[in-house]
């Protein structure tokens, strides 16, 4: 496997969105935020920027998994299962209807490792999100890419870690349509989300894997609510995917006197899917 990646780090590009109208009200929808204010200059949700800067490749540069195809921005790592291992958030200012969003992209570090499943590599990915009122919002995310899975193998158990007693706890059920309508929305084409044959045959997991941006937003919202604050910060860790149509628990922490909290998300298994480790506003 070829490991000279390393004069890839630094390589940068930009991309420009609009927080417009109508993707906010379909993303409102899909969150039955039926109330939410979309006239043009009104206030979002920091995190609903989540749904911007989708990657559209042309047809002809997009690989087998329905990711655009290595070696473009990202290096040619010559893995076929890639995901998003976590990720960490810092919102500066909320996005407001009609803003145009530049997003600049730079890869900030390649780390090749070796893990209980076999070869790993690690990307970082830096994105610095700015509007008319300067920086939005700077986010790192650690993409980890992974040998094909091994027909038969029992899958790798990692220690199960500590977490705190839950304050508050939600069912939370994702169905085909929810994960449609996200990845619509980002324009993911990543197969595994809406292709359950491929899913099953080629990748080997039991069902349709949860888009990692529906179990946040879903973690998020169920947050706001109880809260009443928007979110200043976060970092995102995924331990296992969330799968279609199983039942799953959202469950959080209160914030404490710094507004600090953690919400973390459950399979039907009880074990954890997804943590995040958040910072609400004053």
């Amino acid at each position: 496997m070829t490991t000279d990646w390393q004069g890839w780090i630094g390589r940068s590009r930009d991309l420009t969105d609009e927080m417009a109208a109508p993707l906010a009200r379909r993303l409102a929808a899909t969150l039955d935020q039926e109330t939410i204010d979309l006239r043009r200059g009104a206030a979002l949700p920091p995190h609903w920027i989540a749904v911007l800067f989708d990657d559209a490749q042309p047809q002809r540069k997009l690989g087998p998994d329905g990711h655009a195809a290595m070696g473009e921005f990202l290096p040619p790592i010559d893995l076929p299962r890639r995901m998003l291992a976590g990720r960490r958030v810092t919102y500066e200012r909320a996005p407001r209807v009609g803003d145009e969003l530049t997003r600049r992209s730079e890869i900030a570090a390649i780390t090749p490792k070796d893990g209980r499943t076999g070869r790993l590599v690690f990307v970082t990915v830096r994105h610095t999100i700015t509007g008319p009122q300067g920086v939005v919002a700077v986010e790192e995310q650690d993409l980890v890419f992974r040998e094909a899975p091994v027909p038969g193998a029992a899958p790798a158990n990692a220690e199960a870690p500590t977490l705190p007693n839950a304050g508050w706890e939600q069912e939370f059920r994702p169905d085909p349509v929810l994960l449609f309508r996200i990845s619509a929305l980002q324009f993911n084409g990543h197969r595994i989300h809406y292709d359950a044959d491929y899913a099953r045959e080629v990748e080997g997991y039991p069902a349709l894997v949860v888009n990692g941006t529906v179990t946040t937003l879903a973690l998020i919202e169920a947050a706001r609510k109880r809260v009443g604050r928007e979110l200043r910060s976060y970092a995102a860790r995924t331990a296992k995917p969330l799968l279609c149509g199983r039942r799953a628990m959202l469950k959080g922490t209160s914030p404490d006197a710094a507004g600090k909290a953690t919400l973390w998300a459950e399979n039907d298994e009880g074990a954890l899917a997804m943590r995040l480790d958040v910072e609400f506003a004053s």
